[in-house]
């Protein structure tokens, strides 16, 4: 999807292989990685509803010249890169508080 249009549309698939659609938010390159804030989207309405609309945080990883997203694995570094996030997102979305766990993809 073209940036003149909105955010754009990123499939992220599991560990089992499922498929997961989100809204590219916001992203970031720091002097240890690059990171993206995704949105989950949910294509029923029953879904979404139920949904928690968390923010999903991930690095961006370069395998064999593809970017990949994968979960920060260091607690510090997601603290701060969700901290960063947080700060750069709220004034266009409403953003109660970082969640200090991540959820995993499912």
């Amino acid at each position: 999807m073209s940036e003149e249009y909105g955010n754009s549309l990123v499939s992220v698939l599991d560990d089992e292989g499922n498929e997961h659609q989100f809204e590219l938010l916001d992203a970031i390159e720091t002097d240890d990685g690059r990171y993206v804030a995704l949105l989950p989207i949910y294509n029923e309405a029953e879904a979404a509803i139920e949904g928690d609309g968390e923010l999903v945080i991930l690095e961006v990883v370069d395998e064999n010249g593809e970017d990949l997203l994968v979960p920060i694995e260091n607690d510090d570094t997601f603290e701060d890169i969700a901290s960063i996030f947080e700060e750069r997102l709220a004034e266009y979305y409403e953003i109660n508080e970082v969640e200090e766990s991540q959820a995993p993809l499912s």
